[in-house]
């Protein structure tokens, strides 16, 4: 009988060690800020994932706080250490809240891929939108860095991470800014839909 546990607990390491990663790169709205671990969206997917019998695991290294700058110092070390297959690419909103350069976004942006593509690490870019306030032409500008960065590097883009939800106040934090955890599962449907297609069974 223990050698029939322990038999079982092997093959579920080796099944585990198997399954290819996803890693998260991004900020606060990734890291689940204000809420329990388990609500926010990348744990949404990992619970997806399962259910769907997807053999992945999910690597979620987003930092609130984090801009395109701190992802791009940090993108070898997390190539190097957990070899993800697939990156999900959500940075840019607090080089935006900001005032950075959005020359220097895109060249970050673009520098990230660039360092996933030499590990064979396939990347999905995810864009945020500005508030209105910060001016039509910066946010324009900003805007359309995320469309510049995909064609450039042929990524496959998720338009706008808040799509169907940004102007319902209900569905966010005190602050304003960050969602709640009713809107988690529709940030997730939104990242699904692009990201589904990408991924083995």
């Amino acid at each position: 009988m223990v050698r029939l546990v322990f038999a079982c607990a092997l093959a579920a390491a080796a099944a585990a060690s198997s399954a290819a990663t996803i890693l998260v790169l991004g900020d606060s709205l990734s890291a689940g800020y204000g809420l329990p671990r388990e609500q926010g969206w990348v744990q949404l997917l990992e619970q997806r994932l399962r259910a769907d019998k997807l053999d992945y695991k999910v690597v979620n290294s987003s930092i609130s706080g984090e801009t395109t700058v701190g992802g791009r110092n940090r993108i070898d070390a997390l190539l190097k250490t957990h070899r993800p297959a697939l990156v999900i690419l959500e940075l840019g909103a607090n080089d935006g809240l900001r005032g950075a350069d959005p020359e220097s976004i895109r060249r970050n942006l673009e520098a990230i891929s660039d360092a996933c593509r030499r590990r064979q690490a396939r990347v999905l870019l995810v864009g945020i939108r500005l508030p209105p306030n910060y001016g039509m032409e910066y946010t324009a500008k900003f805007h359309d860095v995320f469309g510049a960065v995909a064609r450039s590097r042929k990524l496959p883009l998720v338009p706008y991470l808040l799509d169907g939800f940004s102007e319902n106040r209900e569905l966010f934090q005190g602050d304003g800014i960050h969602p709640t955890a009713a809107a988690q599962p529709l940030m997730l449907e939104t990242v699904w839909k692009e990201l589904r297609p990408l991924l083995k069974k």
